[in-house]
């Protein structure tokens, strides 16, 4: 029998497998791809740790960094699912009562000319704006919605869809914060990268597969195929659309609580410094080593030029919606606390928030539900130059609108 305690006994060769006697003895394979792998790991993880630990002394480090994520949890996170429920409720009010077939039909002329997808792409747009990305996928997986698709337009879905992700969370939450002006130029931005990355991924896709300029399926779709229904009286529908929207709400609201927490928590220890009058190291929230600040602030007059970032520090959100937007917005109140933020700010971050919202983490997924890994690459390049657009764009039209009005 072997002894459970022993620490090493998975790895000794003499011992065989006590469910078959008399096998040969088998060993735990542990190979030098993992070891080298490891050791990596080991080492970037003391060095990033150790840096930060010599800089700020440890005690006050690991005191900031949990007090940073305890703060992000009660003053952002919070704040964040509340709007994530009061708008789940609303976009499911919308979708209740035809609001959402509304918009689709309004919308619908606009989508051959501006993203080369059928009219029913619109539904795709309007139902992840209202939630988040994988709405467009459980869409593009119908075979009613799908009918209407060649291949190459059916896979450029995860950029079109991805770029209106979180949309109404994202306006909502930078109106409360008073920035309504620039949240809706922001949308325009959005909806200029959205073009250019669908475009971009149609044409790239094209180039290597000729072959998917076909149909998806040869059967014929009719829009009395995509419906919603509704069952019960008014008040009744209205009360489950209400309740039934706010449990999705408090869906993504806990969804965003890792990628808060963990993300913006490592974004702002690289983006800030200390906090003492004396320049001192105090152990406070949103403390930190600004790298990402120092970085920035070498080469601010690009980023300045292309988006009007005043301040280095404004990169990090760009850089945390990369990986999860929700995040990204967790950064947005300490900046406005620094007095780095402007309308022209919001602008920028809405868009390429909305743009970006988190692809890196939701690309591969995205196409690897629909059976086209192989197309993730090709999606990731397309989204990050439709992304940096967004953000160009936002930027510019807010000047323009700054000089009209």
């Amino acid at each position: 029998m072997q002894n459970i305690f022993d620490p090493l006994h998975v790895f000794r060769h003499h011992e065989t497998d006590p469910d078959k006697p008399g096998k040969k003895p088998r060993r735990l394979k542990f190979t030098t791809s993992r070891s080298i792998e490891a050791l990596i790991f080991l080492a970037i993880f003391f060095a990033f740790f150790g840096v930060l630990a010599y800089k700020m002394t440890l005690p006050h480090m690991l005191n900031t960094f949990m007090q940073t994520a305890y703060h992000l949890l009660l003053e952002t996170v919070f704040y964040i699912m509340a709007i994530c429920v009061l708008m789940g409720a609303i976009s499911k009010l919308l979708t209740e009562f035809g609001v959402v077939r509304l918009l689709e039909n309004i919308l619908r002329p606009l989508m051959k000319p501006l993203y080369n997808l059928p009219g029913v792409a619109a539904l795709g747009a309007v139902m992840t704006f209202l939630s988040d990305n994988p709405a467009i996928i459980s869409l593009a997986k119908d075979n009613n919605f799908a009918r209407y698709f060649k291949k190459y337009q059916l896979v450029s879905l995860t950029n079109f869809g991805t770029a209106f992700g979180m949309g109404l969370v994202v306006i909502a939450f930078m109106t409360g914060l008073g920035f309504g002006k620039g949240a809706l130029v922001g949308l325009l931005g959005a909806v200029i990268g959205s073009i250019v990355s669908t475009r971009i991924m149609q044409r790239s896709t094209l180039k290597s597969y000729p072959e998917m300029d076909s149909p998806v399926t040869e059967e014929e779709g009719t829009e009395q195929n995509i419906s919603f229904k509704s069952e019960g009286n008014i008040f009744q529908r209205f009360l489950n659309a209400m309740l039934d929207g706010g449990k999705s709400g408090v869906g993504i609201g806990v969804a965003i609580i890792p990628g808060v927490l963990c993300i913006s928590t490592i974004v702002m220890m690289l983006t800030f410094g200390p906090a003492g009058a004396n320049g001192e190291y105090t152990g406070a929230a949103y403390e930190g080593v600004p790298v990402i600040t120092w970085l920035a602030d070498k080469i601010n007059v690009v980023f300045f030029w292309l988006f009007g970032f005043e301040s280095g520090a404004l990169v990090g959100f760009p850089i945390t919606a990369l990986g999860a937007v929700g995040a990204a917005l967790g950064l947005v109140p300490r900046f406005i606390a620094d007095g780095i933020i402007t309308n022209n700010a919001i602008a920028v971050f809405t868009a390429m928030g909305m743009c970006w919202s988190g692809y890196l983490s939701t690309h591969t997924a995205m196409l690897d539900s629909l059976g086209y890994r192989k197309l993730i690459g090709k999606a990731i390049g397309a989204h990050t130059v439709g992304g940096l657009v967004a953000g160009i764009a936002a930027h510019w039209l807010w000047v323009l609108a700054a000089l009209i009005f």
